[in-house]
Formats: C-alpha cells, sequence, structure tokens
C-alpha cells in the first residue's frame, strides 16, 4: 500500500474540486465532491501505477504561504 499527497483547489467557475499529485504526470483528476475527487483521483493513480516505465519527477515536500504586501 502507497500514500501519496494531493494538492486540491476550488474552480469557483466550475464549481468543481480539482486535484493533482506534484511529481506525478498525468496524476490529475476533478469532481463535485471532495469524496468523488478523492475516489477519481484513486483511480488515475491505480491506473497510472500499471505502467511498468512510470517515473516519478519530485517528491512533496510541503506548502509555505507567501505574504506579499
Amino acid at each position: 500500500m502507497r500514500t501519496f499527497t494531493a494538492v486540491v483547489e476550488k474552480d469557483y467557475e466550475t464549481a468543481l474540486y480539482v486535484g493533482y499529485v506534484p511529481g506525478f504526470p498525468g496524476a490529475h483528476s476533478q469532481g463535485e465532491t471532495l469524496d468523488e475527487l478523492q475516489a477519481n483521483l484513486r483511480e488515475v493513480i491505480e491506473m497510472l501505477l500499471e505502467d511498468e516505465n512510470l517515473a516519478f519527477n519530485a517528491d512533496f515536500v510541503g506548502t509555505q504561504q507567501i505574504v506579499v504586501a
């Protein structure tokens, strides 16, 4: 069992939640609810992990808040 971190945003134009896994090409999806987004991302990740030539471009480190005056 592997754990992946997803970045999730709310798109106010479409009212959808949009998520992606940093450093994991193609691991992105959307959903009307957070539960739907999580299920969609799980399905995409499972499908992508079937590729034997899979290469990660980065590891999730964290988030930062940037203050701009």
